[in-house]
């Protein structure tokens, strides 16, 4: 069992962020998390990444029990997050193989000597994700597709057990969006891949391999399970309150509004 929550929820400022969850994402499996705008989603990673202890409920992540074992850096050197609010924090001037080799020591910013061995990886790793041809480029030259496959590789360091990729396309133009997708398949796709969690609020993302899906709404579970069960016509039509047609193509969902006829 990678993650396991049990009747989370979550209070920020005398208001329920989070109310009720119950998620089990088992090795191996990979999942989209979907869901609008303040509909909970950083809150719940922020949880899984130990940020934030719940409320109420029992959550275990990759073992651990909230409120029982040791939880902080410890946890989140097995886990590796792809966020916006970490490209924040970069120093921009480092060079894209400099900034994957930071993800060996967990550091914003490179500050002990890399081993042979940790050089040896980042080189494979800026490799296999198709950053090598900009490996000594300064990260703030770099597009934000080539940012974001930058961010994979460093999140791949410490050879994680759970990878979270949140939002990882937003900004992104059709044909960046489509290359950094691919990469992101060819990931899951390998023996040794992590756990993904793919987060997003566009239904255009979701790939085959993501084969469970949560659908979360005003800080609730509002769906789970096999993704080409909940991503149906019907379900997001109430899910949005607004009638939808969900149509698939090469094994991802398309979102278009119901046009009667």
């Amino acid at each position: 069992m990678v993650v396991k929550a049990e009747g989370i929820g979550l209070k920020r400022n005398g208001k329920w962020i989070l109310k009720d969850i119950d998620w089990e994402i088992n090795k191996g499996d990979h999942w989209v998390l979907y869901g609008l705008n303040g509909a909970g989603k950083t809150a719940l990673l922020n949880m899984i990444c130990a940020y934030y202890h719940p409320t109420v409920g029992k959550m275990t992540v990759l073992g651990k029990e909230f409120g029982v074992s040791e939880l902080g850096a410890n946890l989140r050197k097995k886990i590796g997050l792809v966020s916006s609010r970490l490209q924040q924090n970069l120093y921009v001037s480092d060079s894209a193989y400099e900034i994957i080799l930071s993800g060996a020591f967990a550091s914003i910013g490179l500050y002990e000597t890399p081993t042979d061995a940790v050089r040896a990886k980042a080189i494979s790793l800026l490799r296999e994700l198709g950053c090598y041809d900009y490996a000594d480029r300064a990260y703030s030259s770099l597009s934000q597709g080539e940012k974001q496959r930058v961010l994979i590789a460093r999140a791949l360091m410490l050879d994680p057990e759970l990878v979270i990729l949140d939002e990882p396309a937003t900004g992104l133009d059709f044909l960046a969006r489509e290359q950094l997708l691919e990469t992101i398949q060819n990931l899951a796709q390998m023996e040794t891949s992590p756990t993904i969690i793919y987060v997003t609020h566009h239904m255009e993302e979701v790939l085959p391999i993501f084969s469970q899906a949560l659908l979360l709404r005003d800080g609730t579970v509002f769906a789970k399970g096999k993704t080409e069960s909940i991503m149906t016509s019907d379900c997001l039509s109430e899910y949005f309150s607004f009638p939808v047609d969900v149509i698939w193509n090469n094994g991802r969902p398309l979102l278009a509004k119901h046009v009667t006829q």
